[in-house]
């Protein structure tokens, strides 16, 4: 089944853990595409967060796709548990990893769509590699490590340059690489942010912080405004091979 062509994907990183489970059920009954995953390790980024474990108790509470972002290193000992799990797309960033195009194989020997992660000074030369082996590029337009970060601009000059990437790889091809963004995304930025090329949106406490009691699943509302600011602003392009 095709993706739509804009994804949002709250991160569960500023979800409410006690009541995870519907947290994750709400937010993808408001309208939300994936479910991201922040998984850090205390050592490549100076957080601590979740693990497989967790990926496996939320999985039975939605079939929405789990994108799960791994900041840590090494990278390849989770990847197989990730997707045991079942994660659905598993990024990382190449600096965790010491042999990129291995990582991205193991992720799709594993039976899930892979990506690379870029911080925000960490330039773009590795797609020039591997692009065979990725499904998705998500920018950081944060430092990575904690969540409610102000968004980098900077990083719309990098979308840029990543989806001219893209889409020169696309006319040679035919495969359709998706464009995500993680940090700082919030309803006053994402149509810019889309008009630079970004078609999958990370948002965490821009989402989970504006969850509304009269709304029926929590989060329609903001969802439903990051939509409308998405609607005839940065307009997809057609005729594409999307991500399956």
């Amino acid at each position: 089944m095709s993706q739509p062509d804009f994804v949002i994907a709250p991160s569960i990183l500023s979800a409410n853990f006690a009541k995870l489970g519907e947290e994750i059920s709400n937010v993808i009954a408001s309208g939300a595409d994936w479910i991201h995953f922040d998984v850090m390790d205390n050592h490549y980024v100076p957080n601590l967060t979740i693990g497989p474990l967790v990926c496996a108790a939320i999985r039975p509470c939605t079939t929405a796709p789990i994108d799960v972002h791994l900041m840590v290193k090494p990278v390849d000992r989770i990847i197989p548990d990730f997707a045991k799990a079942g994660a659905n797309i598993i990024t990382f960033h190449p600096e965790a990893s010491d042999h990129v195009d291995r990582s991205l194989s193991l992720i799709r020997d594993s039976g899930c769509q892979g990506g690379l992660v870029f911080n925000p000074a960490t330039p773009l030369d590795y797609l020039d590699y591997v692009l065979d082996k990725i499904d998705v590029v998500l920018l950081m337009s944060v430092n990575p490590g904690f969540g409610g970060q102000k968004f980098i601009p900077g990083t719309l000059a990098k979308a840029r340059q990543a989806r001219a990437k893209l889409d020169a790889y696309e006319r040679e091809t035919g495969r359709r690489i998706r464009l995500e963004i993680d940090g700082g995304v919030n309803t006053a930025n994402i149509a810019e942010i889309a008009r630079a090329g970004v078609d999958a949106f990370v948002a965490g406490s821009a989402v989970y912080g504006a969850g509304k009691d009269s709304d029926p699943h929590r989060y329609d509302s903001i969802i439903g405004a990051l939509r409308s600011e998405l609607a005839g602003r940065g307009e997809p392009r057609t005729g594409s091979t999307r991500l399956k």
